[in-house]
């Protein structure tokens, strides 16, 4: 479904991405993993195409898109959940939401769309008057992903979901995502939290300065010496079957 080769992307004169090429299939749930300034948001801006790189190409469904308007690569349904929720905190819920279906020029397919998010997010349905500003934080990031949901992308490029939550809407969150593609989503996600990541991803790459050193299943990475060394911590990881159970 998307396919990077050789992606180098610059901010300025400082290389931001060097070289890097990834995969992901119809269905997958993919993980892009790595410390902070590794590269992670610059991968998924180069994919929405809010910056463009200066090598390499980038392809969805076969099609070039590393020379397309942010605009356009929505249209082909691609969807974006940014770092930081970037909600508009002066409009409603709902208000929110509406901005998330933009393309949408049935009504009827609209309110569909928007009974379709409250019962992935049905405290949203209680809030949708609310000012965005005014939710709490796991309530706002309920509302980034709703807000990308409106469109019922293709892909969804998530970038840390967890980034700010506490343990516990931490925790929640992930549980959405996994529910996400358990019903059918394609998702690509960038996450520092690296061991809850793996527990519900397909496969992932680990990236470090712009360069992906090494890529797997989570049984592949978690055996995987210098990513328990760097990212896990020797002995803190658990084991996917017990993250989940209950």
């Amino acid at each position: 479904m998307l396919k990077l080769v050789g992606v180098e992307t610059f901010y300025g004169k400082v290389k931001a991405l060097h070289g890097v090429s990834l995969e992901v299939q119809k269905g997958q749930l993919v993980c892009i993993l790595g410390a902070n300034g590794a590269g992670k948001t610059t991968i998924l801006k180069t994919i929405s195409g809010l910056v463009s790189p200066e090598m390499g190409t980038v392809r969805f469904e076969g099609r070039r898109i590393d020379q397309m308007d942010p605009e356009e690569i929505v249209a082909l349904g691609i969807s974006h959940v940014p770092e930081g929720r970037r909600i508009f905190p002066e409009l409603t819920v709902y208000e929110n939401l509406l901005m998330g279906g933009f393309l949408i020029e049935s009504g009827d397919l609209l309110r569909e769309r928007l009974e379709a998010t409250y019962d992935h997010f049905p405290l949203l349905k209680k809030r949708r008057h609310q000012l965005a500003g005014t939710l709490s934080g796991g309530e706002q990031q309920m509302l980034a992903i709703s807000r990308a949901l409106m469109l019922k992308p293709k892909l969804l490029l998530m970038d840390e979901p967890s980034l700010g939550l506490s343990p516990l809407l931490v925790r929640n969150i992930f549980r959405t995502i996994r529910r996400l593609h358990e019903s059918g989503v394609t998702i690509l996600l960038v996450e520092q939290n690296v061991n809850l990541a793996l527990q519900i991803a397909d496969y992932g790459y680990v990236l470090s300065n712009g360069k992906i050193f090494i890529s797997g299943t989570y049984e592949e990475l978690i055996e995987e010496e210098k990513v328990r060394e760097y990212y896990l911590g020797e002995g803190k990881y658990i084991r996917r079957s017990r993250l989940w159970s209950g």
